[in-house]
């Protein structure tokens, strides 16, 4: 989950940011959306990076859990379709299923604005850029291999049988 080094939030703007380099002044960055606009921030806003980013857990009171971590996790459990939609949810839903993903979060320390944002920010990356969450494995190559193994002697016979009659 490197990816998310160059990934920001930006303070008071919805969505997620491509940070694509820096100027004298700030840096440029690109929506994480269809329109790929491009802006320059200045050094004076807030520019979350999302590798930098935790979520507290009730383990202990330094205890966190790394955003790409929960990404996976949820990610794990709901393959990119959640059952309902972060910004309409009520909070006990919104709590319901971040319990479900992280039965162990700090319930004191984590809002459901954070969860709103966590939920948003995982089907912006899921839709855009989905080479950060892992492919499901297939089963059918495998099935396919053994079939071309059995087909393999035949095919031996075969030529066996025409050498044979020649």
């Amino acid at each position: 989950m490197e990816l998310l080094n160059e990934v920001a939030h930006i303070s008071g703007k919805p969505g997620l940011f491509k940070v694509l380099k820096p100027t004298r002044t700030g840096v440029i960055v690109e929506t994480l959306d269809a329109a790929k606009q491009k802006s320059v921030v200045g050094g004076q806003t807030r520019i979350s990076v999302l590798k930098d980013i935790s979520l507290y857990l009730a383990d202990h009171q330094d205890s966190t859990l790394p955003l790409a971590d929960l990404f996976l996790q949820i990610h794990a459990k709901f393959n990119g379709v959640l059952p309902l939609e972060p910004k309409k949810a009520a909070d006990a839903e919104l709590f319901a299923i971040i319990a479900d993903v992280v039965p162990n979060y700090d319930s004191d320390r984590v809002f459901a604005s954070d969860i709103k944002k966590i939920l948003s920010w995982y089907l912006i990356l899921f839709t855009h850029v989905p080479e950060l969450f892992p492919a499901k494995a297939a089963k059918a190559p495998k099935a396919e291999k053994v079939e071309t193994a059995e087909k393999e002697p035949k095919a031996a016979k075969k030529t066996a049988a025409k050498k044979a009659t020649k």
